[in-house]
């Protein structure tokens, strides 16, 4: 590619709105197989297209996750749910990965920790394929469903962490979102109702359910909506405890299965 080329290129994506239009041009210029495809793939970027979905991948806590035209592309902020997960899982821990999407929490997580068992559901059927794909390393199970519906029964009481980047922008809030998320990914992979809690709240109702004792709920969600969600786990007879990271802007809520009754609410932040 002359340099000529390359300059056009990056001239067009910065005046699209593309900050790193350098690094994304270099990208690709480096995936086009040709030129015909290189130029398709620049006006796509250029309308507002994820530069993911362009590609077919994005990269995720050092993994190449595939990602599909549609489906939620994996944030860098949830690299701290992820590293959250892992400081409570051993190998061979019973993993559920609620809302997976592409799959890339289970997969990062199998990465970190080695051997884990690992299960993973998602309501969109292009996420589910791609998370087949980029579970398929570690023998993940993925099905095709709502929450834990699709689940096996038989892991009832014995799931040691479930781990869920369900939905929580508000429904008034998603016209606000940039516009390669409300006009290229999937709705139902943002949307988390009035308050931006209902998923979470489904997902936190039926945990006690699925956990094994001393197991444990984690979940990403918006650090205005952190004490909402915390109090949600606690409803639910979970010990709650609030972590964010500054430098990610990311906010995890933990929730801790116990047998104990009446349990004080611990929310640290």
């Amino acid at each position: 590619m002359d340099k000529k080329t390359e300059k056009c290129i990056i001239n067009k994506l910065r005046t699209a709105g593309c900050v790193f239009a350098e690094d994304e041009a270099q990208l690709l210029i480096s995936e086009a197989q040709t030129l015909d495809i290189l130029i398709s793939m620049v006006e796509r970027r250029a309308t507002g297209f994820p530069l993911e979905q362009i590609v077919g991948w994005a990269d995720f806590c050092g993994i190449r996750i595939k990602v599909e035209q549609g489906v939620f592309v994996p944030r860098r902020r949830t690299e701290f749910l992820v590293q959250q997960t892992a400081a409570l899982a051993t190998p061979g821990s019973v993993i559920v990965d609620l809302c997976c999407g592409t799959g890339a929490v289970g997969a990062a997580l199998a990465k970190i920790i080695g051997y884990i068992e690992l299960y993973a559901t998602d309501i969109d059927p292009a996420s589910v394929r791609c998370a087949l794909h980029n579970t398929t390393f570690v023998g993940g199970n993925v099905y095709e469903g709502d929450l834990y519906h699709p689940l096996p029964s038989t892991l009832h009481n014995r799931v040691d962490i479930l781990v869920a980047n369900a939905p929580y922008v508000p429904t008034e809030s998603i016209e606000l979102l940039p516009q390669e998320a409300r006009n290229y990914e999937i709705r139902v992979a943002l949307d988390g109702g009035e308050k931006g809690l209902d998923v979470q709240r489904r997902v936190a109702a039926e945990a006690p359910i699925w956990l094994a004792p001393g197991g444990h709920l984690l979940v990403e969600t918006g650090q205005k909506q952190a004490l909402q969600t915390a109090k949600i786990f606690a409803e639910n007879g979970l010990i709650p405890k609030v972590v964010t990271c500054v430098e990610l802007d990311a906010t995890v809520v933990i929730g801790t299965q116990t047998n104990r009754m009446n349990m004080n609410c611990e929310i640290l932040t």
